[in-house]
């Protein structure tokens, strides 16, 4: 009798727990427009987009994710102590998700992408080094001033605009906001930094179709062009570079930590942009030339 009544208990709290989790799940809100499924799951991915009808990023990346990834970031010889969470990155992630960012594919692919976006906030965020506790590569998140714009080729009124924050007068704010600050990261992720560039979304995710002079160049879809397009001969077109390689182990100890595997990351050709031939030159290398 009381074997019975534990099977009972144990199945009434498995339906409980299922009621609870199917209570909590976003159902999307679904439409038709000249046949294409749109669909909008509230502050997450608003806005009836194709998108949003694919998994949004908190399904698959969640806080002890994000908390594996950054584990040193508080740490009290950090100089952004307490300033990044990941409540701040999926809140500005939720801005850019209707437009593909983290959405456009499947499970594996969206993983993929917010590795390697993350694999480069992480880089140009560390204050690792060789033998720094746990490791080079957890230091992620260390600084805050890295991520503005002119640390990353971009300009505060353009990302200003775009954000509808004024940058250009004050771009302290991207130092004192997190939210702002991951926004503005992810908007140059997104978007193209000149007229007839692919953005790294795009190379990433496979949106950009390279031409035959891109071809010649040895750009192809993958980690190895968000690179160039986003550094251009900063980092590529120079060989085996420590700069490159940074951003390129990042982002393969991140596909590790989220539990999808370096492998799945591609052969080198994909991974570097070492024989590439840089998207864009930087005015320094344009002067001295």
């Amino acid at each position: 009798m009381e074997s019975k009544f534990l099977v009972f208990l144990v199945i009434a709290i498995m339906l409980a727990v299922a009621h609870c989790q199917d209570e909590g799940a976003v159902k999307p809100k679904v439409k038709i427009v000249k046949g294409k499924k749109l669909c909008d799951k509230g502050w997450e991915c608003k806005g009836y987009s194709q998108y949003c009808c694919n998994l949004t990023i908190s399904d698959y990346f969640q806080t002890y994710q994000f908390e594996n990834l950054f584990e040193k970031r508080n740490t009290p010889v950090a100089h952004a102590v307490g300033f990044w969470d990941y409540h701040s990155f999926i809140t500005a992630a939720a801005l850019y998700q209707p437009h593909g960012f983290g959405t456009t594919g499947g499970k594996l692919q969206n993983m993929k992408e917010v590795a390697a976006f993350l694999g480069h906030v992480g880089s140009k965020t560390s204050c690792g080094y060789g033998v720094a506790t746990g490791g080079p590569l957890a230091w992620g998140l260390c600084y805050n001033k890295e991520m503005s714009p002119s640390k990353l080729n971009y300009n505060y009124g353009k990302i200003g605009e775009a954000l509808k924050v004024d940058l250009l007068n004050h771009p302290e704010h991207i130092e004192n906001n997190a939210t702002l600050a991951f926004q503005t990261a992810i908007f140059q992720w997104m978007t193209p930094l000149k007229k007839g560039h692919p953005s790294a979304h795009d190379v990433f995710v496979g949106n950009w179709k390279p031409t035959k002079n891109d071809t010649l160049a040895k750009r192809v879809p993958g980690f190895g062009t968000t690179m160039n397009v986003l550094y251009g001969d900063q980092v590529c077109g120079q060989g085996d570079s420590e700069s490159m390689n940074n951003m390129i182990s990042h982002y393969l100890h991140y596909l590790d930590l989220m539990g999808v595997g370096r492998e799945e990351a591609g052969p080198h050709e994909i991974l570097s942009c070492e024989e590439q031939e840089p998207l864009s030159v930087s005015p320094s290398s344009a002067t001295s030339s």
